[in-house]
Protein backbone atom coordinates (compact mmCIF):
# COMPACT_ATOMS: atom_id res chain seq x y z
CA UNK A 1 0.00 0.00 0.00
CA UNK A 2 1.27 3.80 -1.18
CA UNK A 3 -0.10 7.36 -0.33
CA UNK A 4 -0.98 8.82 -3.37
CA UNK A 5 -3.27 11.65 -4.59
CA UNK A 6 -6.05 11.10 -7.05
CA UNK A 7 -3.64 11.68 -9.49
CA UNK A 8 -0.91 9.84 -8.51
CA UNK A 9 -3.68 6.99 -8.24
CA UNK A 10 -4.90 7.58 -11.79
CA UNK A 11 -1.57 7.41 -13.35
CA UNK A 12 -0.73 4.30 -10.65
CA UNK A 13 -4.25 2.47 -12.60
CA UNK A 14 -2.84 3.97 -16.17
CA UNK A 15 0.53 2.24 -15.43
CA UNK A 16 -0.71 -0.91 -14.35
CA UNK A 17 -3.38 -1.59 -17.01
CA UNK A 18 -0.56 -0.34 -19.49
CA UNK A 19 1.95 -3.18 -18.13
CA UNK A 20 -0.72 -6.03 -18.20
CA UNK A 21 -1.61 -5.67 -21.40
CA UNK A 22 0.24 -4.03 -24.57
CA UNK A 23 -3.12 -3.34 -26.25
CA UNK A 24 -3.70 -0.48 -23.82
CA UNK A 25 -3.07 2.66 -25.45
CA UNK A 26 -3.55 6.05 -23.84
CA UNK A 27 -3.80 9.31 -25.83
CA UNK A 28 -5.68 12.79 -25.58
CA UNK A 29 -4.46 16.42 -25.41
CA UNK A 30 -0.94 17.16 -24.08
CA UNK A 31 -1.10 13.87 -22.49
CA UNK A 32 2.19 12.43 -23.83
CA UNK A 33 5.27 14.45 -23.84
CA UNK A 34 3.49 17.02 -21.60
CA UNK A 35 2.07 14.33 -19.71
CA UNK A 36 -1.23 15.99 -19.26
CA UNK A 37 -2.70 19.09 -17.74
CA UNK A 38 -3.52 17.74 -14.59
CA UNK A 39 -0.16 15.48 -14.62
CA UNK A 40 -2.31 11.93 -14.22
CA UNK A 41 -0.39 10.70 -17.47
CA UNK A 42 3.20 12.37 -16.56
CA UNK A 43 6.34 9.37 -17.19
CA UNK A 44 3.97 7.19 -19.54
CA UNK A 45 5.36 8.01 -22.59
CA UNK A 46 8.91 7.56 -21.35
CA UNK A 47 7.99 4.37 -20.12
CA UNK A 48 5.94 2.88 -22.71
CA UNK A 49 6.94 4.78 -26.26
CA UNK A 50 5.35 7.32 -28.27
CA UNK A 51 3.11 4.18 -30.21
CA UNK A 52 1.04 3.95 -26.67
CA UNK A 53 0.99 7.28 -25.27
CA UNK A 54 0.69 10.05 -27.63
CA UNK A 55 -0.67 13.37 -28.29
CA UNK A 56 -3.85 14.18 -30.12
CA UNK A 57 -4.36 17.46 -32.51
CA UNK A 58 -6.92 19.51 -30.81
CA UNK A 59 -9.95 17.95 -31.86
CA UNK A 60 -12.32 16.00 -29.39
CA UNK A 61 -14.53 14.37 -32.05
CA UNK A 62 -10.98 13.15 -33.74
CA UNK A 63 -9.80 11.84 -30.34
CA UNK A 64 -12.69 9.68 -29.65
CA UNK A 65 -13.92 8.42 -33.36
CA UNK A 66 -10.21 7.40 -33.71
CA UNK A 67 -10.77 5.61 -30.12
CA UNK A 68 -13.82 4.02 -31.52
CA UNK A 69 -12.27 2.57 -34.11
CA UNK A 70 -9.27 1.23 -32.22
CA UNK A 71 -11.64 -0.59 -29.41
CA UNK A 72 -13.38 -2.24 -32.87
CA UNK A 73 -10.36 -3.52 -33.93
CA UNK A 74 -8.61 -4.54 -30.75
CA UNK A 75 -6.94 -1.94 -28.82
CA UNK A 76 -8.20 -0.74 -25.28
CA UNK A 77 -8.00 2.90 -25.81
CA UNK A 78 -8.12 5.11 -22.82
CA UNK A 79 -8.58 8.65 -23.82
CA UNK A 80 -8.62 12.16 -22.53
CA UNK A 81 -10.75 14.93 -22.85
CA UNK A 82 -8.87 17.61 -21.26
CA UNK A 83 -12.25 19.14 -19.32
CA UNK A 84 -15.58 17.55 -19.77
CA UNK A 85 -16.60 21.02 -20.77
CA UNK A 86 -14.64 19.78 -24.00
CA UNK A 87 -16.77 16.94 -24.60
CA UNK A 88 -19.40 18.39 -26.90
CA UNK A 89 -17.96 17.85 -30.07
CA UNK A 90 -17.23 14.07 -29.63
CA UNK A 91 -20.85 13.94 -27.66
CA UNK A 92 -22.31 12.35 -31.43
CA UNK A 93 -19.45 9.72 -31.46
CA UNK A 94 -19.59 8.98 -27.73
CA UNK A 95 -24.20 8.66 -28.43
CA UNK A 96 -24.17 7.85 -31.93
CA UNK A 97 -21.10 5.41 -32.61
CA UNK A 98 -19.23 4.09 -29.22
CA UNK A 99 -22.67 3.36 -27.35
CA UNK A 100 -23.93 1.55 -30.06
CA UNK A 101 -21.93 -0.76 -31.78
CA UNK A 102 -22.41 -3.71 -29.55
CA UNK A 103 -25.93 -3.74 -30.37
CA UNK A 104 -25.89 -2.52 -33.91
CA UNK A 105 -23.25 -4.46 -34.55
CA UNK A 106 -25.69 -8.03 -33.42
CA UNK A 107 -22.34 -8.43 -30.98
CA UNK A 108 -20.23 -9.25 -33.70
CA UNK A 109 -17.89 -5.92 -32.51
CA UNK A 110 -17.51 -4.48 -28.95
CA UNK A 111 -16.08 -1.02 -27.70
CA UNK A 112 -13.74 -1.44 -24.85
CA UNK A 113 -12.83 2.00 -24.48
CA UNK A 114 -12.61 4.57 -21.32
CA UNK A 115 -13.21 8.34 -21.94
CA UNK A 116 -11.39 10.07 -18.97
CA UNK A 117 -12.74 13.60 -18.05
CA UNK A 118 -12.02 15.99 -15.28
CA UNK A 119 -15.33 17.25 -13.96
CA UNK A 120 -16.44 19.87 -11.63
CA UNK A 121 -15.53 23.24 -10.23
CA UNK A 122 -13.20 24.34 -7.42
CA UNK A 123 -10.24 25.29 -9.49
CA UNK A 124 -11.66 28.50 -10.38
CA UNK A 125 -12.06 27.63 -14.15
CA UNK A 126 -14.51 29.23 -14.80
CA UNK A 127 -17.21 28.66 -17.45
CA UNK A 128 -15.53 26.52 -19.88
CA UNK A 129 -13.58 24.50 -17.37
CA UNK A 130 -16.59 23.97 -14.20
CA UNK A 131 -19.35 21.60 -15.56
CA UNK A 132 -20.82 18.33 -14.20
CA UNK A 133 -22.19 17.07 -17.26
CA UNK A 134 -23.19 13.12 -15.98
CA UNK A 135 -26.29 13.27 -16.58
CA UNK A 136 -25.72 13.53 -20.87
CA UNK A 137 -23.99 10.33 -20.09
CA UNK A 138 -26.45 8.28 -17.86
CA UNK A 139 -29.44 9.00 -20.15
CA UNK A 140 -27.56 6.84 -23.23
CA UNK A 141 -28.16 2.95 -23.37
CA UNK A 142 -24.68 1.30 -23.96
CA UNK A 143 -22.46 3.72 -21.47
CA UNK A 144 -21.38 2.96 -18.06
CA UNK A 145 -20.28 6.65 -15.81
CA UNK A 146 -18.25 5.84 -12.94
CA UNK A 147 -17.01 9.00 -10.81
CA UNK A 148 -14.58 8.10 -7.78
CA UNK A 149 -14.09 9.63 -4.90
CA UNK A 150 -11.36 9.00 -3.35
CA UNK A 151 -7.79 7.90 -4.46
CA UNK A 152 -8.25 4.52 -3.92
CA UNK A 153 -11.65 4.03 -5.46
CA UNK A 154 -9.83 6.17 -8.51
CA UNK A 155 -7.62 3.26 -9.52
CA UNK A 156 -8.89 0.46 -8.46
CA UNK A 157 -12.52 1.30 -10.83
CA UNK A 158 -10.40 2.99 -13.52
CA UNK A 159 -8.74 -0.38 -14.40
CA UNK A 160 -11.89 -2.17 -13.91
CA UNK A 161 -13.23 0.08 -16.72
CA UNK A 162 -10.06 0.21 -18.90
CA UNK A 163 -10.77 -4.11 -18.67
CA UNK A 164 -14.43 -3.69 -19.15
CA UNK A 165 -15.60 -4.62 -22.93
CA UNK A 166 -18.10 -1.90 -23.27
CA UNK A 167 -17.33 1.87 -23.13
CA UNK A 168 -16.93 3.62 -20.13
CA UNK A 169 -17.07 7.30 -19.32
CA UNK A 170 -15.16 7.97 -16.25
CA UNK A 171 -15.61 11.60 -14.89
CA UNK A 172 -12.44 12.56 -12.20
CA UNK A 173 -13.78 15.14 -9.90
CA UNK A 174 -10.75 17.95 -10.26
CA UNK A 175 -11.51 19.14 -6.83
CA UNK A 176 -10.53 16.08 -5.67
CA UNK A 177 -7.32 15.28 -7.86
CA UNK A 178 -4.30 16.82 -5.45
CA UNK A 179 -6.37 17.03 -1.87
CA UNK A 180 -9.96 18.68 -1.73
CA UNK A 181 -10.73 21.64 -0.15
CA UNK A 182 -11.23 22.01 3.49
CA UNK A 183 -14.73 19.83 3.88
CA UNK A 184 -15.82 21.66 6.78
CA UNK A 185 -16.21 24.99 4.69
CA UNK A 186 -18.09 26.38 2.13
CA UNK A 187 -15.70 28.04 0.40
CA UNK A 188 -11.83 27.34 1.27
CA UNK A 189 -8.99 29.73 2.44
CA UNK A 190 -6.15 28.46 -0.08
CA UNK A 191 -7.39 26.62 -3.26
CA UNK A 192 -5.60 23.40 -1.62
CA UNK A 193 -6.07 23.51 2.01
CA UNK A 194 -4.86 19.70 3.03
CA UNK A 195 -4.03 16.90 0.69
CA UNK A 196 -5.91 13.74 0.94
CA UNK A 197 -3.56 10.68 0.66
CA UNK A 198 -5.48 7.81 0.51
CA UNK A 199 -4.19 4.12 0.63
CA UNK A 200 -3.62 2.71 -2.45
CA UNK A 201 -2.14 -0.81 -3.35
CA UNK A 202 1.10 -0.69 -5.56
CA UNK A 203 -0.24 -3.39 -8.05
CA UNK A 204 -3.22 -4.37 -10.25
CA UNK A 205 -6.95 -4.02 -8.48
CA UNK A 206 -9.82 -3.83 -10.06
CA UNK A 207 -13.23 -2.71 -8.12
CA UNK A 208 -16.59 -4.16 -9.44
CA UNK A 209 -18.72 -1.24 -11.58
CA UNK A 210 -21.77 -1.02 -9.94
CA UNK A 211 -20.70 -1.26 -6.89
CA UNK A 212 -21.88 1.32 -3.83
CA UNK A 213 -19.71 1.90 -0.75
CA UNK A 214 -21.39 2.88 2.54
CA UNK A 215 -19.18 6.11 3.99
CA UNK A 216 -21.25 6.10 6.93
CA UNK A 217 -23.46 3.94 8.82
CA UNK A 218 -26.86 6.04 10.14
CA UNK A 219 -30.69 5.30 11.36
CA UNK A 220 -32.04 8.83 10.64
CA UNK A 221 -31.69 9.60 7.00
CA UNK A 222 -29.99 8.17 3.98
CA UNK A 223 -27.27 10.93 1.90
CA UNK A 224 -26.98 9.65 -1.90
CA UNK A 225 -24.52 11.02 -3.47
CA UNK A 226 -21.13 10.68 -5.63
CA UNK A 227 -17.72 12.75 -5.97
CA UNK A 228 -16.70 15.20 -4.44
CA UNK A 229 -20.35 15.77 -2.86
CA UNK A 230 -19.03 13.12 -0.91
CA UNK A 231 -16.86 14.68 1.40
CA UNK A 232 -18.93 17.89 1.85
CA UNK A 233 -21.63 14.90 3.05
CA UNK A 234 -19.60 13.73 5.80
CA UNK A 235 -18.88 17.03 7.01
CA UNK A 236 -22.46 18.34 7.14
CA UNK A 237 -23.46 15.08 8.91
CA UNK A 238 -20.56 15.65 11.76
CA UNK A 239 -21.61 19.08 12.22
CA UNK A 240 -24.80 18.79 12.33
CA UNK A 241 -24.67 16.00 14.47
CA UNK A 242 -27.42 13.99 12.95
CA UNK A 243 -27.29 10.15 12.13
CA UNK A 244 -27.14 10.00 8.53
CA UNK A 245 -25.75 6.83 6.40
CA UNK A 246 -23.77 8.47 3.71
CA UNK A 247 -24.23 6.19 0.15
CA UNK A 248 -21.08 6.52 -2.24
CA UNK A 249 -22.40 5.97 -5.51
CA UNK A 250 -19.14 5.48 -7.54
CA UNK A 251 -20.78 4.18 -10.50
CA UNK A 252 -23.90 6.05 -11.26
CA UNK A 253 -24.45 3.59 -14.61
CA UNK A 254 -24.55 0.00 -13.40
CA UNK A 255 -25.97 1.98 -10.57
CA UNK A 256 -26.62 0.11 -7.12
CA UNK A 257 -29.65 0.36 -6.59
CA UNK A 258 -30.03 -2.45 -3.58
CA UNK A 259 -27.60 -0.35 -1.42
CA UNK A 260 -29.63 2.79 -1.63
CA UNK A 261 -33.62 1.00 -1.04
CA UNK A 262 -31.76 -0.79 1.88
CA UNK A 263 -30.31 2.30 3.14
CA UNK A 264 -34.03 3.97 2.44
CA UNK A 265 -36.17 1.54 3.72
CA UNK A 266 -34.11 1.59 7.00
CA UNK A 267 -34.11 5.69 7.48
CA UNK A 268 -37.05 6.27 5.96
CA UNK A 269 -35.78 9.48 4.98
CA UNK A 270 -33.40 10.58 1.47
CA UNK A 271 -31.60 13.38 0.71
CA UNK A 272 -29.61 13.19 -3.35
CA UNK A 273 -26.78 15.37 -3.00
CA UNK A 274 -24.86 16.41 -6.52
CA UNK A 275 -22.32 19.36 -8.30
CA UNK A 276 -24.01 19.54 -11.21
CA UNK A 277 -27.59 21.79 -11.61
CA UNK A 278 -31.01 20.74 -10.47
CA UNK A 279 -33.33 20.39 -13.33
CA UNK A 280 -32.94 16.91 -15.40
CA UNK A 281 -29.58 16.23 -12.78
CA UNK A 282 -28.88 12.74 -12.05
CA UNK A 283 -30.69 13.45 -8.87
CA UNK A 284 -34.00 13.45 -10.35
CA UNK A 285 -33.52 9.72 -11.80
CA UNK A 286 -32.23 8.97 -7.97
CA UNK A 287 -35.29 10.41 -6.71
CA UNK A 288 -37.72 8.96 -9.03
CA UNK A 289 -36.39 5.50 -8.06
CA UNK A 290 -36.52 6.12 -4.11
CA UNK A 291 -39.94 7.34 -4.61
CA UNK A 292 -40.87 3.93 -6.65
CA UNK A 293 -39.49 1.48 -4.36
CA UNK A 294 -39.50 2.93 -0.68
CA UNK A 295 -42.97 5.21 -0.90
CA UNK A 296 -44.17 2.89 1.97
CA UNK A 297 -41.50 3.52 3.75
CA UNK A 298 -40.49 7.55 3.45
CA UNK A 299 -41.27 8.84 6.65
CA UNK A 300 -40.56 12.49 4.84
CA UNK A 301 -40.42 13.66 0.99
CA UNK A 302 -37.13 13.08 -1.09
CA UNK A 303 -35.04 15.96 -1.24
CA UNK A 304 -32.53 17.31 -3.50
CA UNK A 305 -29.32 19.77 -2.99
CA UNK A 306 -27.58 20.62 -5.84
CA UNK A 307 -26.03 22.91 -7.78
CA UNK A 308 -27.93 26.05 -9.44
CA UNK A 309 -30.02 26.21 -12.50
CA UNK A 310 -27.41 28.19 -14.19
CA UNK A 311 -24.76 28.92 -16.21
CA UNK A 312 -21.28 27.66 -14.05
CA UNK A 313 -20.95 31.42 -12.17
CA UNK A 314 -17.19 32.32 -11.84
CA UNK A 315 -17.80 35.16 -9.24
CA UNK A 316 -19.89 32.91 -7.65
CA UNK A 317 -18.54 29.75 -7.61
CA UNK A 318 -18.11 28.61 -4.21
CA UNK A 319 -22.44 29.57 -3.41
CA UNK A 320 -23.00 27.73 -5.93
CA UNK A 321 -21.64 24.86 -4.75
CA UNK A 322 -23.41 22.88 -2.10
CA UNK A 323 -21.16 23.00 1.14
CA UNK A 324 -22.09 22.11 4.52
CA UNK A 325 -24.06 24.71 5.18
CA UNK A 326 -26.82 23.79 2.97
CA UNK A 327 -26.71 20.15 3.31
CA UNK A 328 -26.70 20.48 7.15
CA UNK A 329 -30.23 23.27 6.48
CA UNK A 330 -31.63 20.08 4.65
CA UNK A 331 -30.79 17.38 6.83
CA UNK A 332 -32.40 19.70 10.33
CA UNK A 333 -35.67 20.48 7.48
CA UNK A 334 -36.02 16.56 6.70
CA UNK A 335 -35.84 15.92 10.17
CA UNK A 336 -38.84 18.39 11.10
CA UNK A 337 -40.90 17.15 8.33
CA UNK A 338 -43.41 14.54 8.40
Amino acid sequence: MARMTMIEAIRSGLDVAMGRDENVVVYGEDVGFFGGVFRCTHGLQQKYGVNRCFDAPISEAGIVGTAIGMAAYGLRPCVEIQFADYMYPAYDQIVSEAARLRYRSAGDFTCPLVIRMPTGGGIFGGQTHSQSPEALFTHVSGLKTVVPSNPYDAKGLLIAAIEDPDPVIFLEPKRLYNGPFDGHHDRPVTPWSKHDLGEVPDGHFALPLGKAAIRREGAAVTIVTYGTMVHVALAAVEESGIDAEVIDLRTLLPLDLDAILASVQKTGRCIVLHEATLTSGFGAELTALVQEHCFYHLEAPVMRVTGWDTPYPHAQEWDYFPGPARVGAALRQIMESR
